[in-house]
């Protein structure tokens, strides 16, 4: 009989998936990333317990086209600056990727909240432009000219905070217990590169970050870099007080189920 495919790997098989991805190569990324103070009332708004604003309320912005070898991807993230506890860190609202393989590890292993977007960083000459669109909205927009070449920072690392969870068959809530998961990045750099511009926040139902101000632009920078990341599970989390944020994950909270019902199609 032919082999069926849906059919049970071999051990082999799945030795050889775990030992490419053990093997991959640093991947170099070209980007743009903004950073600014907004609203802390904001901020605080957006968090979902444990997590807690930090000193400074903060706003970071990633744009990056990403040389994955034959499978070039566009990338993004707006994250605000959170802490867990004694951890300082970032907790990303939404991380638009342009291609569907990018979401299923960082959605089911990490709790990432990816969404398919488009990605675009732009560059001509000393101009630049960086942009997060979906639904033909361009929700963020990054705008400048290379002002200058910054000295290179130190390998550095850094802490996102994610909820991984899955909603309950019913409708009713989860199955199971959310955990908060924390995922430590670390990066190298490059090239660094200093731009003067300004970012623009437009209006859109289903990504809302014009709900966080640029109160005062930090820096904008661009360059490139290689990460690689790790994550572990810090706590399990109180279902009743994730479950109202539950909606920045998805445009429509009803298609969690398909609908009040669990229609399916």
């Amino acid at each position: 009989m032919a082999r069926v495919r849906y059919g049970a790997r071999t051990e082999r098989e799945t030795a050889a998936t775990r030992t490419a991805a053990a093997r991959l190569p640093d991947v170099w990324s070209t980007g743009v990333t903004a950073l600014w103070e907004t609203d802390p009332d904001a901020v605080a708004a957006v968090l979902p317990p444990p997590l807690k604003p930090t000193g400074s309320p903060l706003v970071r912005v990633s744009v990056s086209e990403v040389a994955l070898p034959g499978y070039p991807l566009g990338a993004g993230s707006v994250a605000v600056a959170a802490a867990h506890g004694a951890v300082e860190g970032w907790y990303p609202l939404v991380m638009p990727m342009t291609h569907e393989r990018a979401l299923t590890g960082g959605r089911e292993v990490f709790g990432e909240p990816k969404k398919l977007g488009r990605v675009t960083v732009e560059r001509d000459g000393p101009a630049v432009r960086a942009a997060l669109e979906r639904h033909g909205i361009a929700f963020v927009e990054v705008r400048g000219t290379v002002s200058g070449a910054l000295p290179l920072p130190e390998p550095s690392s850094r802490t996102d905070f994610y909820f991984k969870f899955l909603p309950a068959v019913d409708g009713s809530g989860f199955d199971g217990d959310p955990v908060l998961v924390h995922c430590v990045r670390h990066e190298r750099v490059r090239r660094l590169e200093r731009i003067t511009g300004d970012v623009v926040l437009r209006e859109s139902a289903f990504d809302p970050v014009a709900d966080l101000p640029v109160l005062r632009l930090r820096e904008i920078t661009a360059g490139e870099r290689t990460s690689d990341q790790s994550g572990r599970v810090a706590e399990r989390v109180d279902a009743r007080a994730l479950l109202p944020y539950v909606h920045q994950r998805y445009d429509d909270p009803l298609q969690a189920h398909d609908g009040p019902h669990g229609r399916s199609t």
